[in-house]
């Protein structure tokens, strides 16, 4: 009984000697979809906006980083072994 409401409590059922058909599944699958997506909401045009300019800042900054990172090592590196003109 303990393993039963353990099962239950994990999102799990335990097996049953009967399951159910391919299309049984298949069915209640597609239907626990629609439910979840009628749980979804979709942003207003202000936050949808805000989320944009956040996402380009975002990308702003880690595109500069790593171009200054890049130079600085190709920097590093040309100080530490030449240009490799002899």
């Amino acid at each position: 009984m303990a393993e039963s409401s353990a099962a239950r409590a994990a999102g799990t059922e335990p097996d049953t000697s009967q399951r159910s058909g391919f299309f049984a599944r298949i069915f209640t699958f597609l239907r626990e979809v629609i439910a979840e997506l009628k749980k979804v909401t979709t942003p207003t045009r202000r936050e949808l906006v805000q989320y944009v300019i956040i996402v380009l800042v975002f990308v702003t900054f880690m595109m500069l980083l790593i171009s200054g990172l890049d130079y600085l090592f190709g920097q590093g590196a040309f100080w530490l072994f030449g240009n490799g003109i002899n």
